[in-house]
């Protein structure tokens, strides 16, 4: 595995929730908005250094940027229907066409520039780094032909609904206190029940309905300009 690639996983699979723990346990959840920006800023840097031989231009930053964007946009305009929501299908298909860690930083920007609109407080940083590693996750798919089929997007959209739930269960539960409780996360996890099947239920139906449209515009981007080609 490359040196880089290493680097990028320690960085959003080891730093950043070594952070998020530093946050709950010494700062009991008092120090968010710190937090928070650490958070964009260790998800920056696995996106930079995955342009191996040169660093990326404005258009391929203006690209997450506008992702990021459309899936607040999204966010908003579904604030009316409580967990169904296209944030999740805007950040895989980010991943999906751009690669994870592009998918990553969409992901953990979607959310904490939306909660400028929802609220910030302790959740923003879970939710950042929550929705980074779906669009990670998406990312690693993207690479290989399961995610151009139906029922490979469904799989992933209650995948990443499940998912999604149980990681934001471990603030839930380690809010209280500082400490986890494997007695409070399944009870955690058993109130979110109906949360979590309708962000599920949200993920499939806006994936089925944006992958393609979305997906296709991003791959003439891709192709037009000359952007996210990290090796070229």
């Amino acid at each position: 595995m490359k040196t880089r690639k290493i680097i990028s996983l320690l960085l959003l699979f080891v730093a950043i929730p070594a952070v998020l723990l530093i946050g709950i346990v010494l700062f009991n959840d008092g120090k968010y908005q710190i937090i928070s920006m650490i958070v964009v800023i260790l998800a920056c840097i696995p996106f930079f250094l995955s342009f191996e031989k040169r660093r990326p231009d404005a258009r391929e930053i203006l690209v997450i940027a506008v992702m990021s964007a459309i899936s607040v946009a999204g966010r908003a305009a579904f604030a009316w229907v409580p967990a169904f929501k296209p944030v999740t299908a805007f950040t895989a298909i980010t991943g999906f066409k751009l690669g994870p860690e592009a998918g990553f930083l969409t992901g953990a920007v979607s959310a904490i520039a939306s909660n400028i609109l929802f609220g910030q407080g302790p959740w923003t940083p879970f939710q950042m780094f929550t929705w980074g590693i779906l669009g990670y996750i998406a990312g690693l798919l993207g690479k290989t032909k399961w995610m151009d089929t139906k029922i490979g997007l469904i799989l992933y959209g209650i995948f990443a609904g499940v998912l999604f739930s149980f990681i934001m269960d471990i603030w839930t539960v380690m809010s209280y206190d500082g400490a986890f409780s494997w007695a409070r996360y399944i009870a955690a996890a058993g109130t979110a029940l109906p949360f979590t099947i309708t962000y599920a239920l949200s993920n499939v139906v806006f994936l089925l309905l944006l992958t393609k449209p979305i997906g296709d515009k991003l791959e003439r981007i891709k192709k037009k300009y000359g952007i996210m080609q990290p090796n070229s």
